[in-house]
């Protein structure tokens, strides 16, 4: 299988001196602080890797003799993988205007569109998330070459495809159905189906194409034209029909889910994890509670979109606009109620000027801390609780504990003490994916 060289390159070709890519009989790293994901944090704290495993962690006086020898990496803090449950990567900018709709069904979109999201998936990782759950978009086809060593990049647990009704969110609304009929038979993200029998074939085949997630449109949505965010897509029969089928292989179903109407039939049917949830109240969080279901809350975009509304065209606008004070007020709650939450942003913008392009995931860590998360629970949601929303699929990942992958950060100070050291990816001092080091200087002589 094709590795890495010893030195990387960057999307341009240039290399990064930053960037060794280390795979060592064994790797040992002494943190002054080590926050495990899950449970309370050691000072100090020691953690050993070998065969892309973590080996050991303890305290520093319990590294067996065999590896003593080795010389250590120090670093200020030790945590575990960073996960964004909800991107997109689409390689471009979204653009609902009625020529930016048609752009994407052009000879040549989806090369280019997978040449810049090269670019993003780095942009990605070494920012920290060394795991995302693409819930539509070019990162699952990409994925393979990720696998193989071709290109950097974090581990991507993809849905390929959204499911959505004719006429639903995860429709072109402007743009011709044959059109998108056609898009979607060439490998296009969505997928249009109607009826019980169309949506259990679909899961099937997205299941052929790779994915790891099943993801529908349950709900209307912001940027689709003819549409509601309240409006319920999906009968009964159909969501039934696509969870059940996505059961037999162990794939779980996430559910764009705005409004209330959409959320309750989507648990109903067993669906794992409801994205945005922007109408959650008593009776949703509830639900949620009783059937173990995880909320995706996906804040970072709501925020920017109250910060920037003007970016987005009118009927989209007003919509997005009625929303942000229920996405606030309903993520509160949630938190005080209990129920379980995984960090996603909904990033999708290829442009690093913009707040929510890639390699910005970690705003979504302060939003949960100025929503009412303590930073330890805000870091819990965004990896302990991350592999969680994939079901059977989930890899032994989030937390630093023997037996999980050696997937691992280091930050240059306390985010217990500034959840914002965590968004400035300069204070992500080092990477580790699979025990190799991505980012980061070799351990010192």
């Amino acid at each position: 299988m094709p590795q890495l060289p010893s030195q990387s390159t960057t999307s341009a070709g240039h290399m990064h001196d930053e960037m060794r890519v280390t795979t060592p009989d064994a790797t040992v790293i002494q943190a002054d602080l080590l926050i495990p994901g899950r449970g309370e944090p050691l000072r100090p704290g020691t953690v050993v890797i070998a065969e892309s495993k973590i080996k050991l962690v303890g305290s520093p006086d319990k590294v067996p003799a065999e590896y003593r020898s080795i010389t250590p990496f120090h670093v200020p803090v030790l945590m575990p993988d960073l996960w964004d449950c909800h991107v997109h990567y689409f390689g471009m900018e979204m653009d609902t205007s009625v020529f930016g709709s048609m752009a994407k069904y052009l000879p040549g979109y989806k090369a280019l569109a997978g040449a810049i999201t090269v670019a993003d998936l780095e942009a990605t990782m070494m920012a920290g998330f060394t795991s995302v759950r693409e819930l539509q978009g070019y990162g699952g086809d990409l994925w393979p070459g990720i696998e193989s060593g071709f290109l950097v990049g974090p581990n991507v647990y993809s849905s390929i495809a959204a499911m959505s009704v004719t006429g639903g969110h995860g429709d072109s609304h402007s743009v011709p159905l044959d059109t998108v009929l056609q898009y979607v038979s060439c490998g296009g993200p969505c997928s249009i189906v109607d009826g019980p029998d169309q949506c259990q074939k679909e899961v099937r085949k997205l299941i052929r194409r790779g994915a790891r997630v099943i993801k529908i449109c349950s709900s209307g949505g912001v940027l689709s034209l003819n549409d509601d965010p309240e409006d319920r897509q999906f009968s009964d029969a159909e969501l039934r029909a696509i969870v059940e089928e996505a059961r037999l292989s162990r794939r779980v179903v996430a559910a764009h889910a705005i409004g209330k109407a959409a959320i309750m039939a989507s648990l109903r049917a067993g669906v794992k994890t409801i994205e945005h949830g922007f109408y959650l109240d008593e009776e949703v969080a509830d639900e949620m509670i009783k059937q173990n279901a995880i909320l995706v809350p996906t804040h970072h975009i709501i925020e920017t979109i109250g910060d920037h509304p003007d970016e987005l065209p009118p009927p989209s606008k007003a919509k997005a606009l009625k929303l942000v004070d229920m996405a606030r007020e309903s993520y509160k709650l949630a938190i005080q109620k209990g129920v379980k939450i995984a960090l996603g942003t909904d990033s999708m913008s290829s442009d690093r000027k913009k707040p929510q392009s890639h390699g910005k995931n970690a705003r979504e860590l302060y939003w949960a801390v100025k929503r009412g998360m303590t930073p330890l629970q805000a870091i819990e949601a965004c990896t302990a609780n991350g592999p969680e929303t994939l079901g059977g699929m989930a890899p032994l990942s989030g937390q630093i504990k023997e037996g999980f992958d050696a997937d691992l950060i280091a930050v240059a100070s306390s985010p217990l003490d500034d959840i914002e050291v965590l968004t400035v990816k300069e204070n992500i001092t080092h990477v580790w994916k699979g025990g190799k080091l991505f980012k980061g200087k070799t351990a010192c002589k």
